[in-house]
């Protein structure tokens, strides 16, 4: 098995174990009683300047741990200050040590719209991800079919999140386009092996449509590449371990911006 296909078989089984503690029914009805969301994710990717989208990780399954001492809040907040657009929030627990408490208590004290990072197989974590305060969920194209991913941005369109979908071959994106994915996020790291490229981005852009809002995803170390993106039509850019590897991460950010 894969790392990705691991990945995916662990959360299916975190799903599983969390409907017997609290099922479908009563999250879903928990989900839906909350204010519909106003799309703030995608609405902050939308805006004609760049869109920073920054990530608290503690750990990866290439990395290992990123940070032994993972103060996430002060993190999400000096990016905030720095000027960041969105945060992305770990919650995967098995290889990337996130927690659904680091997104619930980051989505408490910032202002700017959270996106829940983890690897979604069933609409229960969907319903999930609004109970927690995130204003986006990642869907990936190599774990989920097309008609999941247009059921489940539909599920969205109805809580009022957004959904990002993540595709890294020519094959995947066309899944993504059909599936009506309104933002589009091109990711640099092949998820079977773990190889970044961001040159991926590059090969890809052009098969994409003008009306989508295009988000390169990993392997973005320095301004300069994020130049050379949004020349070929990115908007967003989604940036982990070039942050998290600094003792400043807000800071670092002010560089790129």
């Amino acid at each position: 098995m894969t790392i990705l296909e691991q990945l995916a078989g662990y959360a299916r089984e975190r799903t599983e174990k969390a409907k017997q503690k609290r099922p479908l029914s009563t999250l879903r009805q928990q989900a839906f009683s909350m204010p519909k969301g106003s799309f703030a994710f995608e609405n902050a990717i939308k805006k004609p300047e760049l869109s920073f989208i920054c990530e608290c990780k503690k750990a990866s399954p290439s990395r290992g741990i990123i940070v032994s001492d993972f103060p996430y809040i002060q993190i999400a907040k000096e990016y905030e200050n720095a000027g960041a657009d969105c945060i992305s929030v770990l919650t995967e627990p098995g290889w990337f040590l996130g927690k659904d408490a680091y997104l619930r208590e980051i989505a408490e004290v910032v202002y700017i719209p959270c996106l829940r990072k983890d690897f979604t197989v069933d609409e229960y974590m969907l319903y999930e991800a609004k109970v927690l305060g995130a204003s986006a969920v990642l869907l990936i194209c190599s774990i989920l079919s097309e008609r999941q991913i247009q059921e489940y941005i539909g599920i969205c369109d109805e809580m009022g999140i957004s959904a990002l979908v993540e595709a890294h071959d020519e094959k995947e994106v066309t899944m993504a386009v059909r599936a009506g994915a309104r933002l589009i996020g091109i990711n640099n790291r092949n998820l079977g092996t773990f190889f970044t490229d961001v040159e991926n981005s590059f090969r890809l852009a052009g098969q994409l449509p003008q009306d989508a809002v295009l988000v390169s995803e990993s392997g973005i170390s320095d301004p300069q590449t994020v130049k050379r993106l949004q020349t070929a039509g990115f908007r967003g850019f989604l940036i982990g371990e070039t942050f998290m590897r600094t003792t400043q991460p807000g800071n670092t950010l002010g560089n790129f911006l």
